[in-house]
């Protein structure tokens, strides 16, 4: 079910346009069906007391032989005419209210012509299967078509018959044919039904996507607000809602980015002034002779300096003054793996020209020296590989390492994460490498993905965006 319904606001919207529309039609149709049965109606009834006049009129001072003659002349089959001594009308209880309101209206219009009584009844469509199932041929014209299809209508409508009773006892009975109302829907206009149809529905894609476009802007922007807080503020335009939401999350960004430089100032802070006891700790262990207290002391200064200099790093990441260029990442990995043992790089069918990424220089090269060292260091060898996916630059980095349990391969990406065994701090490390670097891989807007190789090994894949 989840498939067949939309997915985001502007189709729901649509959705609800289009069976708003479907419902209104259906409706209107309905409503103008009813209305126009009502006054056809309405107007049989008028025909029918206007014939009634004509013809007590037209009979009331001749005698019943002389009635008798008028009838035989003016009768024909669609509408019949006779005079007996009996009404055609049976029962004297009209059939609803509208044929009583009609009788009492036939009487008092046609009391001065000595009329006492009349009668109406409503008949169902005639069984005249001519009329039904009548061929017009096709040498005939348009209208006498058209006359042929009116009068096998007419055959399907019914009738009324009214029985209308003179002074001295005759009845005068007499037909009339009910006008057939015409569809409301019919294959003709269903071109024009389509044609509105389809105006309203562009018309409504086209108002969704000008109202909806502020909110897609305000999405991208709040997704690269979570990519990188020092990307631009987004614009305060558009109606009133429209520009408070932009000045919130303009006003959250500021926010956000002054917490982080912050903390981030203070654990920079906190990181360098260790360096100042640090630094007169490992001078007075000069002084010391040469014994195993002096070199474990020694090894343990070595290691609380490498986690100042990486908290140093790590915290001062994000308030780095460094302006994104264009790089040609090829020529960036190809240096990086020159310049380290055990790392191949296979750079077949990878044009120089082909792999220009937009970041920062110095962050993009720490991302993938991290990546490489920290396959070097835990896999025993790296081997790169460069390609073009999708309008992104990917690198692949393979390693040949036990690799890393399927549960932890996320939970490596936060600050001081270690995974057991071959990546401890025996190894080097403090799990901050991968962190690091896929930070910045997401300032550029890409992103690193890990996954464990059938054959054995760990693998890396960082992407990002090629420039336009």
């Amino acid at each position: 079910m989840r498939r067949v319904l939309p997915q985001t606001l502007p189709g729901w919207v649509l959705l609800i346009v289009i069976a708003g529309l479907l419902a209104s039609q259906v409706a209107t149709l309905f409503i103008v069906s009813r209305e126009r049965t009502a006054s056809s109606d309405i107007v049989d009834y008028y025909r029918l007391n206007d014939r009634a006049f004509s013809l007590v009129q037209l009979m009331h001072a001749a005698s019943p032989q002389e009635r008798r003659q008028m009838v035989t002349g003016m009768a024909n089959s669609s509408y019949a005419l006779t005079l007996s001594d009996k009404s055609a009308v049976a029962s004297p209880i009209a059939q609803n209210d509208q044929l009583a309101e009609l009788e009492d209206i036939l009487v008092g219009r046609l009391a001065k012509f000595g009329i006492t009584e009349a009668r109406v009844r409503h008949d169902r469509a005639s069984d005249n299967e001519s009329y039904k199932h009548a061929r017009p041929d096709s040498d005939i014209g348009d209208v006498e078509r058209e006359l042929m299809a009116l009068t096998a209508n007419f055959a399907e409508s019914g009738t009324l018959t009214a029985s209308i009773r003179f002074s001295d006892g005759q009845w005068l009975n007499f037909t009339n044919p009910i006008i057939p109302p015409g569809p409301v829907f019919s294959l003709e206009s269903l071109p024009l039904y389509m044609v509105v149809a389809g105006l309203v529905i562009i018309s409504s894609i086209w108002s969704l996507r000008r109202l909806t476009a502020p909110y897609r802007v305000m999405e991208t922007a709040v997704r690269r607000l979570g990519d990188d807080l020092k990307s631009p503020p987004i614009p305060e335009t558009g109606s009133r809602e429209i520009q408070a939401a932009a000045r919130a999350i303009n006003t959250m960004q500021a926010r956000l980015r002054a917490y982080v430089e912050d903390r981030e100032h203070l654990a920079a802070a906190l990181a360098h002034d260790l360096r100042t006891p640090l630094t007169r700790m490992r001078l007075r262990l000069e002084l010391l002779g040469n014994s195993k207290l002096r070199n474990a002391l020694a090894h343990d200064l070595a290691d609380i300096e490498d986690i100042a200099r990486s908290v140093v790093d790590f915290a001062t990441f994000e308030v780095t003054d460094e302006s994104s260029e264009r790089i040609d990442f090829l020529s960036l990995v190809e240096a990086i793996a020159d310049g380290m043992d055990s790392v191949h790089l296979d750079s077949k069918g990878t044009g120089a020209r082909e792999l220009i990424c937009i970041a920062r220089p110095v962050a993009l090269r720490r991302c993938v020296t991290n990546l490489v060292q920290n396959a070097v260091t835990y896999g025993k060898a790296a081997h790169l590989s460069l390609r073009r996916d999708a309008g992104k630059a990917v690198l692949t980095i393979r390693d040949e390492g036990p690799g890393i349990p399927q549960a932890q391969l996320d939970a490596v990406f936060s600050p001081f994460v270690r995974v057991e065994r071959s990546r401890n701090r025996e190894t080097g490390g403090l799990g901050l490498g991968l962190t690091i670097a896929r930070n910045i891989a997401r300032a550029a807007g890409g992103d690193i993905r890990l996954s464990n190789r059938p054959e054995g090994g760990l693998q890396a894949d960082l992407s990002l965006p090629l420039a336009g």
